[in-house]
């Protein structure tokens, strides 16, 4: 199951959006030339445009890893645990080519192109996980043992940068002599300074961790054979993508992204873009990366729904629950963690307040109010799609919570535009406005 989350574009995009336009146009039929491994200059303009870019050979991988990885491709294939995403980009909807599942620390989320996905959780010390199958369970663990292999990688080639940057040298037998002396990894992040010749310094440790810590991995599934209808490479001809030119999203600044064997710091993801050709031949990638989750958590969500409980109290008087306070801070904060509630509203109709202080509170809770009804429906209006509802019943998204008008059992209707309509006029000075009357109800 997919849900969506909003994401405004801003001036920045729209401005890159315009730059591309321009440069096509500019293009015309022509093509913008690019070297390969086989040209003059390519090595060069790697060092200087792409040095944050590091390659590791397959053989560097353990072959236990390899094995058991390629094998967790095959059973996760075998078991249909990869789905094509419905995504939303420019205002439309679209099904991604490429089949997708998102493997990770439990409760966790990843985000891109206006589509949450959950977490398929791989096995980790102190949760106990239930698994449709044991191939399943075989599969997740198999890619633990890969993220862990590629993240004592990564901090390695960090190392190595650094060590490069700070002698201001790039000598290659000091760099080999690296790669097969450095101790294992220590769970900080930071080689052991008796076993290792990479010294980092103390107050760089923290940082390794935060920029290695790969806390998920989104497989991809492509068989371009089955992709008829991919869109060219637009600027070098360089044939059909199967994913189009694009910065990866909601990752934790300046943090690496590791994609099976290779290791890619994510420097490069602010500065440079990227595409994925579609080739010939169908084949996996596993994109081990460190995503933003400070608010992408289940232990985060149940957090936040016990802060804003946290402000009701019961009472006995009027034998209903009633808020605690009615500050500014305190309504945006509950506000931005409710998806719905109506003891507000009920607070705000009462007659004989400070009117200065009422404005502020309808001014707070308005816009917060509009962008909870924006966001149910453009999600509505996603989930009755013709392009949603053709999907198979099992990878339909959901439109959920939704409630018809006059439910007694729930605070406030689906369709907030009644509510934000009558907030307007109160802001107006039109206090009468009339409209049924909501009876303060549990939270949901």
């Amino acid at each position: 199951m997919i849900t969506m989350m909003k994401r405004k574009r801003g001036r920045g995009e729209n401005e890159k959006d315009a730059k591309k336009q321009k440069l096509l146009n500019e293009l015309g039929q022509s093509q913008l030339p690019y070297l390969t491994p086989k040209d003059d200059g390519f090595h060069q303009l790697w060092k200087t445009k792409y040095s944050k870019l590091v390659l590791r050979n397959a053989e560097r991988i353990p072959h236990d890893v390899h094995r058991e990885v390629q094998e967790a491709f095959g059973l996760l294939q075998k078991h249909a645990c990869l789905f094509q995403d419905l995504v939303r980009i420019k205002g439309k909807d679209f099904v991604t080519p490429v089949s997708r599942i998102l493997i990770g620390n439990p409760g966790y989320t990843y985000k891109y192109l206006n589509t949450r996905l959950f977490t398929v959780p791989w096995p980790v010390e102190g949760y106990e996980i239930n698994y449709s199958h044991p191939e399943i369970s075989k599969a997740c663990e198999a890619l633990i043992k890969l993220n862990e292999h590629l993240r004592r990688e990564t901090v390695l080639a960090l190392q190595e940068q650094n060590l490069s940057e700070t002698k201001g040298t790039e000598d290659s037998v000091v760099t080999e002599k690296l790669q097969e002396e450095a101790a294992p990894v220590t769970e900080s992040g930071c080689a052991s300074p008796d076993q290792s010749a990479v010294h980092v310094p103390k107050n760089d440790c923290a940082d390794l961790k935060e920029r290695t810590s790969y806390n998920l991995t989104l497989l991809n599934y492509m068989d371009p054979q089955r992709m008829p209808f991919l869109k060219q490479e637009p600027y070098f001809g360089m044939g059909k993508m199967a994913v189009s030119w694009h910065h990866d999203e909601n990752l934790v600044e300046r943090s690496t992204v590791a994609v099976y064997s290779s290791c890619r710091e994510d420097d490069m993801n602010m500065t440079h873009q990227h595409c994925v050709l579609a080739g010939h031949q169908p084949r996996f990638s596993s994109t081990h990366r460190v995503a933003e989750c400070s608010q992408g958590t289940l232990p985060y969500i149940l957090g936040r729904c016990n802060a804003a409980l946290e402000n009701l109290h019961g009472d006995a008087a009027l034998g209903c629950l009633a808020l605690k306070s009615l500050d500014i801070g305190t309504i945006k904060g509950v506000e931005e963690i409710h998806n719905e509630t109506s003891h507000l509203l009920c607070e705000l109709r009462k007659e004989g307040q400070v009117e200065e202080q009422r404005k502020e509170r309808i001014e707070c809770l308005l816009p917060l109010l509009e962008e909870r009804h924006e966001l149910r429906q453009e999600w509505f209006v996603r989930c009755h799609s013709l392009l949603a509802l053709s999907l198979p019943e099992e990878e339909k998204p959901r439109c959920h919570p939704y409630w018809q008008m006059g439910d007694p059992h729930l605070p406030l209707p689906f369709n907030l535009e009644d509510i934000i309509i009558e907030l307007r006029k109160i802001l107006e000075g039109q206090t009468k406005y009339a409209r049924p009357q909501l009876t303060p109800a549990s939270l949901e």
